[in-house]
Protein backbone atom coordinates (compact mmCIF):
# COMPACT_ATOMS: atom_id res chain seq x y z
CA UNK A 1 0.00 0.00 0.00
CA UNK A 2 1.44 3.49 -1.11
CA UNK A 3 2.85 5.93 2.13
CA UNK A 4 0.17 8.42 2.68
CA UNK A 5 -3.25 6.09 2.10
CA UNK A 6 -5.74 5.92 5.01
CA UNK A 7 -3.56 3.13 6.60
CA UNK A 8 -0.48 4.52 5.11
CA UNK A 9 2.95 4.06 7.27
CA UNK A 10 3.46 8.23 7.65
CA UNK A 11 1.07 8.24 10.47
CA UNK A 12 3.34 6.09 12.82
CA UNK A 13 6.52 7.99 11.69
CA UNK A 14 8.53 8.83 15.06
CA UNK A 15 10.94 11.58 12.96
CA UNK A 16 9.29 14.45 11.27
CA UNK A 17 12.10 15.94 9.30
CA UNK A 18 12.92 12.42 8.02
CA UNK A 19 8.92 12.13 7.10
CA UNK A 20 9.21 15.56 5.31
CA UNK A 21 12.55 14.52 3.24
CA UNK A 22 11.08 11.61 2.09
CA UNK A 23 8.08 13.18 0.53
CA UNK A 24 10.28 16.04 -0.30
CA UNK A 25 11.95 13.65 -2.40
CA UNK A 26 8.92 11.97 -4.27
CA UNK A 27 7.41 15.39 -4.54
CA UNK A 28 10.81 16.30 -6.77
CA UNK A 29 9.87 13.45 -8.30
CA UNK A 30 6.17 14.08 -9.48
CA UNK A 31 5.98 18.08 -9.25
CA UNK A 32 6.34 19.42 -12.40
CA UNK A 33 7.48 22.89 -10.88
CA UNK A 34 9.80 23.77 -7.80
CA UNK A 35 8.28 21.10 -5.30
CA UNK A 36 10.85 22.89 -2.47
CA UNK A 37 8.18 25.96 -3.21
CA UNK A 38 6.53 27.06 0.33
CA UNK A 39 4.25 29.98 1.46
CA UNK A 40 6.01 31.82 4.02
CA UNK A 41 3.44 33.38 6.16
CA UNK A 42 4.55 36.75 8.85
CA UNK A 43 2.96 39.23 10.89
CA UNK A 44 3.45 42.90 9.84
CA UNK A 45 3.01 46.10 12.04
CA UNK A 46 -0.32 46.19 12.30
CA UNK A 47 -0.37 42.40 13.34
CA UNK A 48 -1.89 41.56 9.94
CA UNK A 49 -1.08 38.40 8.56
CA UNK A 50 1.26 38.10 5.16
CA UNK A 51 2.05 34.97 3.02
CA UNK A 52 4.11 34.83 0.30
CA UNK A 53 5.51 31.96 -2.18
CA UNK A 54 9.32 31.45 -1.63
CA UNK A 55 11.58 28.71 -2.59
CA UNK A 56 12.98 25.99 0.76
CA UNK A 57 16.90 26.16 0.55
CA UNK A 58 17.63 23.14 2.69
CA UNK A 59 16.11 21.46 5.47
CA UNK A 60 17.55 19.69 8.19
CA UNK A 61 16.68 18.74 11.87
CA UNK A 62 17.60 22.31 12.44
CA UNK A 63 14.58 23.39 10.93
CA UNK A 64 14.08 25.09 6.82
CA UNK A 65 16.53 27.59 5.73
CA UNK A 66 15.40 30.18 2.95
CA UNK A 67 17.03 33.31 1.81
CA UNK A 68 16.17 37.22 0.62
CA UNK A 69 16.16 41.03 1.11
CA UNK A 70 16.38 41.64 5.17
CA UNK A 71 14.71 45.49 3.86
CA UNK A 72 12.17 43.49 2.42
CA UNK A 73 8.22 43.52 3.77
CA UNK A 74 9.28 39.80 4.72
CA UNK A 75 12.50 41.04 6.27
CA UNK A 76 11.17 44.13 8.37
CA UNK A 77 8.57 41.75 9.81
CA UNK A 78 10.42 38.62 10.80
CA UNK A 79 13.27 41.23 12.52
CA UNK A 80 10.15 42.90 13.93
CA UNK A 81 8.39 39.51 15.06
CA UNK A 82 10.37 36.12 14.78
CA UNK A 83 8.20 33.51 13.87
CA UNK A 84 6.37 32.28 10.73
CA UNK A 85 4.77 29.74 9.10
CA UNK A 86 5.49 27.46 6.29
CA UNK A 87 3.01 25.15 3.78
CA UNK A 88 4.33 23.06 0.84
CA UNK A 89 1.30 21.69 -0.87
CA UNK A 90 2.28 19.08 -3.33
CA UNK A 91 -1.02 18.37 -5.91
CA UNK A 92 0.63 16.12 -8.01
CA UNK A 93 0.76 13.65 -4.53
CA UNK A 94 -2.56 15.01 -2.52
CA UNK A 95 -0.15 16.28 0.35
CA UNK A 96 0.46 19.04 2.53
CA UNK A 97 3.23 19.93 5.32
CA UNK A 98 2.60 23.19 7.45
CA UNK A 99 5.28 24.24 10.08
CA UNK A 100 5.24 26.67 12.32
CA UNK A 101 7.89 27.83 15.05
CA UNK A 102 10.70 30.86 15.49
CA UNK A 103 12.71 32.09 13.03
CA UNK A 104 16.97 33.42 13.42
CA UNK A 105 19.48 34.61 11.01
CA UNK A 106 21.41 32.22 9.28
CA UNK A 107 25.45 33.12 9.39
CA UNK A 108 27.16 34.81 7.06
CA UNK A 109 28.82 31.86 5.78
CA UNK A 110 26.22 30.51 5.10
CA UNK A 111 24.48 33.10 2.84
CA UNK A 112 27.75 33.70 1.01
CA UNK A 113 28.20 29.57 0.39
CA UNK A 114 24.26 30.07 -1.07
CA UNK A 115 24.13 33.45 -2.59
CA UNK A 116 27.79 31.90 -4.83
CA UNK A 117 25.22 29.13 -6.22
CA UNK A 118 22.89 31.04 -7.95
CA UNK A 119 22.71 32.15 -11.43
CA UNK A 120 24.56 35.06 -12.19
CA UNK A 121 21.91 36.93 -13.53
CA UNK A 122 19.56 36.07 -10.08
CA UNK A 123 22.89 37.43 -8.08
CA UNK A 124 22.97 40.75 -10.14
CA UNK A 125 19.18 41.13 -9.73
CA UNK A 126 19.55 40.87 -6.13
CA UNK A 127 21.26 44.02 -6.48
CA UNK A 128 19.11 45.41 -8.68
CA UNK A 129 15.60 45.27 -7.21
CA UNK A 130 14.80 47.24 -3.87
CA UNK A 131 12.89 44.35 -2.79
CA UNK A 132 9.34 45.88 -1.58
CA UNK A 133 9.51 49.02 -2.60
CA UNK A 134 7.39 51.26 -5.01
CA UNK A 135 8.65 51.12 -8.43
CA UNK A 136 8.76 53.63 -10.82
CA UNK A 137 8.29 51.18 -13.80
CA UNK A 138 9.58 47.88 -15.34
CA UNK A 139 11.99 49.79 -17.63
CA UNK A 140 13.56 51.24 -14.28
CA UNK A 141 14.26 47.51 -12.79
CA UNK A 142 15.80 46.73 -16.09
CA UNK A 143 17.95 49.69 -16.05
CA UNK A 144 19.24 49.30 -12.42
CA UNK A 145 20.17 45.17 -13.64
CA UNK A 146 22.19 46.50 -16.90
CA UNK A 147 23.76 48.94 -14.75
CA UNK A 148 24.69 46.68 -12.34
CA UNK A 149 25.80 43.74 -15.03
CA UNK A 150 28.02 46.07 -16.28
CA UNK A 151 29.49 47.38 -12.81
CA UNK A 152 30.48 43.52 -12.51
CA UNK A 153 31.14 43.16 -15.65
CA UNK A 154 32.89 39.53 -15.70
CA UNK A 155 34.01 39.78 -12.61
CA UNK A 156 32.46 37.90 -9.08
CA UNK A 157 29.15 38.97 -7.99
CA UNK A 158 29.40 39.25 -4.25
CA UNK A 159 26.37 38.85 -1.86
CA UNK A 160 24.69 42.33 -0.71
CA UNK A 161 24.63 42.92 3.02
CA UNK A 162 21.08 43.25 2.61
CA UNK A 163 20.71 39.74 1.16
CA UNK A 164 20.58 37.54 3.71
CA UNK A 165 19.22 34.17 5.36
CA UNK A 166 17.40 32.39 7.86
CA UNK A 167 16.00 29.36 9.22
CA UNK A 168 12.50 28.31 10.73
CA UNK A 169 13.10 26.07 13.16
CA UNK A 170 9.30 24.44 13.69
CA UNK A 171 8.02 23.63 17.57
CA UNK A 172 4.89 22.13 14.87
CA UNK A 173 5.04 20.31 11.79
CA UNK A 174 1.79 18.56 10.32
CA UNK A 175 1.38 16.08 7.61
CA UNK A 176 -2.00 15.81 5.65
CA UNK A 177 -2.87 13.71 3.06
CA UNK A 178 -5.96 13.32 1.04
CA UNK A 179 -8.28 10.61 1.42
CA UNK A 180 -11.53 9.58 -0.27
CA UNK A 181 -14.60 11.12 1.38
CA UNK A 182 -12.85 13.76 3.11
CA UNK A 183 -11.24 10.77 5.25
CA UNK A 184 -7.82 12.35 5.16
CA UNK A 185 -5.09 11.13 7.17
CA UNK A 186 -3.55 14.67 9.55
CA UNK A 187 -0.57 13.72 11.74
CA UNK A 188 0.38 16.81 13.94
CA UNK A 189 4.26 16.42 16.15
CA UNK A 190 4.81 19.44 18.57
CA UNK A 191 7.08 19.98 21.22
CA UNK A 192 7.58 22.54 23.72
CA UNK A 193 10.73 23.60 23.21
CA UNK A 194 13.53 22.88 20.67
CA UNK A 195 15.11 20.65 22.79
CA UNK A 196 12.23 18.86 23.98
CA UNK A 197 11.36 15.29 22.14
CA UNK A 198 8.43 15.64 19.64
CA UNK A 199 4.53 14.24 20.16
CA UNK A 200 3.31 13.01 17.68
CA UNK A 201 -0.88 12.47 17.55
CA UNK A 202 -3.89 12.23 14.69
CA UNK A 203 -5.91 14.90 14.49
CA UNK A 204 -9.18 14.76 12.76
CA UNK A 205 -9.56 15.99 9.15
Amino acid sequence: MPMGSIAGDFTEAEDPFALFESWLEEASASEANDPEAMTLATVDEQGLPNARMLLCKGVDARGLAFYGNVESAKGRELAAHPQAAALFHWKSLRRQVRFRGSVSPLTDAEADAYFATRPRQSRIGAWASQQSRPLESRAALEAAAADYAQKFGDGDVPRPAYWRGWRLAPLEIEFWHDGAFRLHDRVQFRRASLDAPWERRRLFP
